[in-house]
């Protein structure tokens, strides 16, 4: 029943998304691609044409005893790259034609190349503006087959931009990351750092599943207001049970609403900055150290890795890296608990690495 009514106040589409005709999502989905230079694209054009033009002259010079000449001597393969190159050009003489061996190669050699770039200038945009949806629609066929084990960032605002900023600082391929969003200016700045976005409100799970958030290995949930995370978290968790969902929050009253919506981990983000900004009167290197060790491509950076088998049995304290702490079935265990003296095979351990040193 509470389902129900929530579905009906988020106004969720019958018809899923994801089942829709590929050419209805080109105005949701969009994928990034590199634009090569006007020169090249006119340079491409311009050997197409030419391989064309050759295969016609091929094509030409073999069946030549079905042509007929007026100066009635057969034709030369010479006699082919003109009769291929007016074809091609849909050029037809009548009171002025060209004769001479020399005229019909200043045809092929000036004129046709004249000609092919006159119907570039004049079709080549026109053709490539009718067949960009199209592609588009293709690659975002090829998209959806092959997503999987992706990040989805639902919200692009400060802290969204931040989070993507960060993975990507921390060598995670913009690729591997689809941004959700509503706002076209946040979806704009999405795009421009080379991410595939999703436009529609993430309260729908439609909108998530066009985002392939079922087959995502993590989802961050960045909204502006906690209500909204609330929402969000729940669709998500129904949607992928699998996936680690991050959540913020703005106030710490709100945050066991998200634990209990599906999140795994959640961050309370006004009390965090409160934190800093307390410490910064005090202890300002503090939080520099802090700001250093959230950034991960460069400087200090927290990370996290697989235990060695080398090391397991031994402490965490004696090992080179700085081991902050350990996690062991699934929960953080700070590295001086007597529980986490001795490693175990399948522990994970959180240190400080150097960013500049590896890099």
């Amino acid at each position: 029943m509470a389902e129900g009514r929530l579905r009906r106040r988020l106004g969720r589409i019958n018809q899923s998304l994801a089942d829709q005709p590929v050419h209805s999502l080109v105005d949701r989905v969009t994928i990034p691609r590199d634009v090569p230079s006007p020169w090249l694209r006119i340079i491409k054009r311009i050997v197409i044409a030419f391989g064309v033009l050759c295969a016609v002259v091929l094509i030409v010079y073999i069946d030549r005893d079905g042509y007929r000449d007026t100066q009635t001597d057969g034709l030369s393969l010479l006699d082919c790259f003109y009769y291929a190159t007016v074809s091609l050009s849909t050029t037809g003489y009548g009171d002025i034609t060209p004769i001479t061996e020399g005229a019909r190669f200043v045809n092929i050699v000036v004129i046709t190349p004249l000609r092919v770039a006159f119907l570039i200038v004049l079709i080549g945009t026109t053709v490539e503006t009718l067949t960009t949806e199209s592609r588009q629609a293709f690659r975002i066929q090829q998209w959806r087959n092959k997503l999987r084990n992706h990040t989805v960032v639902i919200g692009y605002g400060t802290k969204g931009r931040t989070a993507v900023a960060a993975m990507v600082g921390d060598e995670v391929a913009p690729a591997d990351i689809v941004v959700v969003d509503e706002n076209p200016a946040a979806l704009e700045r999405a795009r421009n750092a080379g991410l595939v976005t999703v436009r529609g409100s993430a309260t729908d799970s439609e909108v998530l599943r066009l985002a392939s958030a079922q087959h995502a290995k993590a989802i961050i949930v960045a909204t502006n207001r906690d209500d909204t995370a609330v929402l969000v978290t729940l669709t998500a968790r129904e949607l992928a049970p699998n996936a680690k969902i991050i959540a913020a929050v703005r106030e710490a009253e709100n945050q066991h609403l998200l634990q209990q919506s599906g999140a795994d981990s959640t961050v309370v983000t006004s009390e965090t900055a409160g934190r800093l900004l307390g410490i910064a009167t005090q202890t300002p290197s503090v939080v520099q150290m802090m700001e250093d060790l959230l950034t991960p491509d460069a400087g200090f950076a927290i990370a996290e890795r697989e235990v060695d088998p080398k090391e397991v049995g031994g402490s965490p304290r004696h090992l080179h890296d700085i081991v902050l702490g350990v996690v062991r079935n699934g929960g953080l265990v700070r590295v001086d608990a007597p529980e986490v003296d001795a490693l175990e095979t399948g522990d994970r351990l959180l240190y400080i690495r150097n960013a500049d040193a590896e890099r």
